[in-house]
């Protein structure tokens, strides 16, 4: 038998990551960190640990896997947010003062097209057993991430013309087999977070005395920070498998540039501007990062079905705004007030076959918006059902492919946003929204 180097292994895993690149995609936590888990609807994520990628979920379950254990992926994300504009109006305000006559007026442009695109998520798992009880493992993936990309100069463009956050987390852990029932694992977490914020600023004044206008405004901000995450799991009986998990909250202090420039201000050519504002402003802004808690059951019914359970707590509440902070021009805000989310998913695989597992779930899956009045346009997100299905092929005893499809239903979604930031006006509408995921993984035992 050929010898197996761990450090050989390692660094192929993290090149092939980077080649793929850091990806974004609509919704903010992204819990598509494997394609194995979208067959169903990823229930009883945190203790079916069907390979490495059991390290983002539970890291406990890294010693239901003997022996070296590679595994990687990408999901394909394609949203769907189609706005209605129901009576938006601009900016009453400017620089603290009242606009008069020039604001609070109904600001056109149209419904900005559909704002959601296809983005691509990555991941790459390795775990390694080191002796009869201890494994090391380390994981990387894009936990967090945003996209919504609207027309210039459409009903909300006060609010936001493009929001696109990407992540990427190495996340190292280690896993104890305390006894022949009962695991622990925990591992540290660093991430790495990049923003680009796009917006239309209307200016009193831009083309003269008694005129009005509007000026492009983007943040470009990047940042890190550290965090970790600790679980176990449990073989309550022979056919029955619990897990639990938790990820703490990560800080994350951003740095970046606030650029002010012209826009094309009815004529297809820039016109010269009185405003003075246009230039690049130093900006950063703070943002924690929810923690995350899991609770999962993995029942084997018999030698064909297996059922799976899974109740998820995000403390979404340690995002209640956002503040960019810019030098010399006025700061950003943007007024959210999350609120705690909570995800309850059931699935089951049916093995047809020793190559064949087929695989259906369905999710509640709860928004951490407020209500209407504090959804924003970046993120005009709702509570989601999920639909899921997928297919596990096993090439030998050691070496499988997942393939997984989910539908995402989201509910009817109303937004009637007077932001604290009286310099964005009232955004005010109609949503029509949904999403379909698609995934790839290959993994593979040494």
């Amino acid at each position: 038998m050929k010898p197996h180097h761990p450090t050989r292994i390692l660094s192929a895993l993290i090149i092939g990551f980077g080649g793929i690149g850091v990806a974004h995609a609509a919704g903010f936590q992204l819990l598509e960190q494997n394609a194995s888990g979208i067959g169903s609807a990823y229930a009883g994520s945190a203790a079916i640990a069907e390979d490495a990628s059991t390290i983002y979920f539970n890291p406990a379950g890294m010693t239901l896997l003997p022996g070296m254990n590679v595994s990687a992926g990408a999901v394909g994300i394609k949203p769907n947010f189609e706005f209605s504009d129901g009576g938006s109006t601009g900016p009453t305000t400017f620089g603290g003062a009242p606009l008069g006559p020039l604001g609070g007026n109904p600001t056109g442009g149209g419904n900005g097209g559909n704002a959601g695109s296809w983005g691509l998520v990555p991941n790459a798992y390795f775990s390694w057993q080191v002796a009869d009880r201890w494994w090391l493992g380390l994981g990387v993936g894009a936990p967090f991430g945003l996209m919504t990309d609207y027309e210039e100069g459409w009903a909300g463009r006060y609010h936001s013309e493009k929001f696109s956050i990407e992540s990427i987390n190495v996340n190292p852990s280690v896993a104890f087999k305390v006894t022949d029932t009962l695991s622990l694992g925990a591992g540290v977490n660093w991430m790495q977070l990049k923003a680009d914020y796009r917006k239309a600023q209307f200016v009193p004044g831009l083309l003269g005395p008694g005129s009005g206008g509007d000026l492009n405004a983007k943040v470009d901000a990047k940042g890190d920070g550290w965090g970790w995450n600790v679980g176990l799991t449990w073989q309550a009986t022979p056919a029955t498998r619990v897990g639990l998990s938790y990820r703490s909250k990560v800080k994350i202090d951003a740095d970046g540039t606030t650029d002010i420039s012209n826009r094309s201000v009815g004529a297809a050519i820039n016109i010269p501007l009185i405003g003075g504002l246009q230039g690049s402003y130093d900006a950063d802004a703070s943002i924690e990062l929810p923690d995350t808690a899991i609770l999962s059951l993995v029942h084997q019914l018999d030698d064909r079905w297996t059922l799976l359970g899974d109740v998820s707590w995000t403390g979404w509440s340690s995002i209640p705004e956002l503040k960019i902070h810019n030098a010399t021009i006025p700061d950003a805000h943007l007024d959210l007030r999350f609120k705690d989310a909570w995800r309850v998913a059931l699935g089951a695989h049916y093995r047809y076959s020793d190559r064949w597992t087929f695989k259906g779930g369905v999710a509640w899956d709860q928004s951490p918006v407020r209500d209407a009045a504090y959804r924003p346009s970046a993120l005009p997100d709702n509570d989601r059902y999920w639909v899921s299905l997928g297919a596990k092929y096993h090439f030998n005893k050691s070496t499988s492919v997942d393939i997984g499809y989910a539908h995402l239903f989201v509910k009817s979604t109303s937004v009637d946003n007077h932001s604290a930031d009286t310099t964005a006006g009232t955004f005010k509408g109609d949503y029509k929204s949904s999403a379909d995921l698609i995934g790839v993984q290959f993994s593979h035992q040494f």
